[in-house]
């Protein structure tokens, strides 16, 4: 699958993307920011793993976009669960420090359900 990650820490998105590429997954540069991220969702992305607080201010936006377009996605974040908007409860949360073999199964989720996981 082709994976947008949206996280604004460059060590975190170099773990997650050298996580996903060994699993066979093409993944692209990170985006850090909302405004790159807006401009990067019609890049025919599969899902999307997003962290809540990046440049420009909290992902609830791209995370609506990616629903508008059927692009599954999990948050990534140090924040709670409880801090995501009741709209977006039913998406996985992986929470930092995540488990390398929960991205996996989340990412696997993702690809069989094509659901937001």
């Amino acid at each position: 699958m082709r994976i947008l990650i949206l996280e604004d820490d460059p060590m975190i998105a170099l773990d997650l993307q050298a996580i996903l590429e060994a699993e066979g997954h093409e993944v692209p540069d990170a985006v850090t920011s909302l405004s790159e991220a807006y401009r990067h969702l019609d890049d025919g992305f599969d899902c999307a793993l997003l962290d809540i607080d990046v440049i420009g201010g909290k992902s609830f936006g791209v995370a609506e976009a990616l629903i508008e377009r059927q692009i599954p996605f999990a948050f990534v974040s140090a924040s709670t669960p409880s801090d995501v908007p009741r709209q977006f409860q039913q998406a996985a949360f992986i929470a930092k420090p995540y488990d390398e073999r929960v991205v996996v199964a989340s990412v696997e989720d993702i690809a069989a359900d094509r659901l937001p996981c």
